[in-house]
């Protein structure tokens, strides 16, 4: 990790902390520091193992589609260092922009050649992006009606994110089936663009769109050769995602609130990673926080309790992986073990 990105490590500690205290100044800390003593430690315990649970499917999926037939064996830590220091660098840079590359790298460093990491990390990338959708897809019509009718601004910036979704697979789908369609839609943008704007990067931008899509294509192509693969990382990252999205459940049963509704949590879970999602901040700082506070503030009328509640996910779901990541830095990938 160079400078600058330790930089932007400190600063999103600091601004994570500026962003409870801003949120808890007009909380009784006392009563804050009650409801932490008094806390159903068992069912802490088990959101913790959840965010573990989901890191190490992560690493299955990867697992699933970058080992062949023949081939050494990656001791299991390899890859399980993979997923927490993907959330150290998704955190410190804006919309998660910074998690892809220090993949590639991890990768790189136990021996893998750069084009085929980069190819199984854009097949991983697809299949997340899909399950994303089905869950968000799902979960609308369990919470989304509820959001609708108590908090209408927030709603939009849900519906917001979904859209966004929904052009993010559309336009990996239009690659995939509509492979010449695509690049000549593209082209045509950017001579568009050429035409208004007088300037040499319009066609860098153009190379660099065309290069994308053809990477991208020939990685559609390896998908739908390797079905099984596909179906069984798909299996594996909705794993991911269900263990992930259940860990508010679990925060709010330590709270002692065991009223509430497994689906209902669940769905709102949902709702919280699509906001985030939109937000240009690294991490999602303040948008996560704030969406938290509003949609679960439904389940949890305490005010003390309910910054506590954000606390205790926050730390679980972002925190955690930050610091999970920065241990699995300091540890040296093993050796590969020899083909049997």
């Amino acid at each position: 990790m160079n400078r600058k990105n330790k930089v932007a490590l400190m600063f999103m500690v600091l601004l994570g902390g500026l962003i409870f205290w801003h949120e808890g100044r007009e909380t009784n800390f006392y009563q804050v520091v009650q409801g932490l003593a008094h806390l159903q430690w068992d069912w802490l315990l088990v959101a913790v193992l959840l965010m573990f649970l989901s890191f190490v499917a992560e690493a299955a999926v990867l697992r699933t589609l970058i080992e062949k037939k023949g081939e050494p064996k990656q001791p299991r830590w390899n890859l399980l260092r993979i997923p927490p220091i993907q959330a150290v660098f998704n955190a410190i840079t804006p919309f998660s922009s910074g998690g892809q590359p220090a993949q590639l790298i991890a990768l790189l460093q136990i021996g893998y050649e750069g084009g085929r990491a980069s190819s199984v990390l854009l097949m991983k990338f697809i299949i997340y992006q899909l399950m994303i959708l089905i869950n968000f897809i799902l979960t609308m019509l369990v919470g989304f009606h509820e959001v609708v009718v108590q908090f209408h601004g927030l709603a939009w910036l849900i519906a917001f994110g979904f859209i966004i979704h929904v052009v993010t697979i559309g336009t990996l789908l239009m690659i995939m089936f509509y492979y010449r369609l695509t690049k000549a839609i593209t082209k045509g943008f950017f001579h568009l663009l050429a035409k208004l704007f007088k300037t040499p990067k319009i066609q860098q931008c153009s190379d660099l769109a065309m290069l994308k899509i053809e990477s991208f294509h020939q990685e559609s192509l390896q998908l739908k050769r390797e079905k099984r693969k596909v179906f069984k990382a798909a299996a594996l990252t909705l794993v991911q995602l269900l263990t992930y999205y259940l860990i508010p459940y679990f925060v709010l049963l330590a709270l002692h609130l065991s009223d509430v509704n497994l689906l209902t949590v669940f769905s709102m879970h949902v709702m919280i990673v699509m906001i985030t999602s939109i937000f240009p901040v690294p991490g999602g700082a303040g948008g996560a926080e704030y969406s938290f506070k509003t949609l679960f503030s439904l389940f949890i009328p305490n005010a003390s309790l309910l910054i506590l509640g954000m606390f205790l996910w926050r730390f679980i779901t972002f925190y955690l992986g930050m610091i999970l990541g920065m241990i699995a830095m300091a540890i040296a990938p093993k050796h590969q073990k020899k083909s049997e």
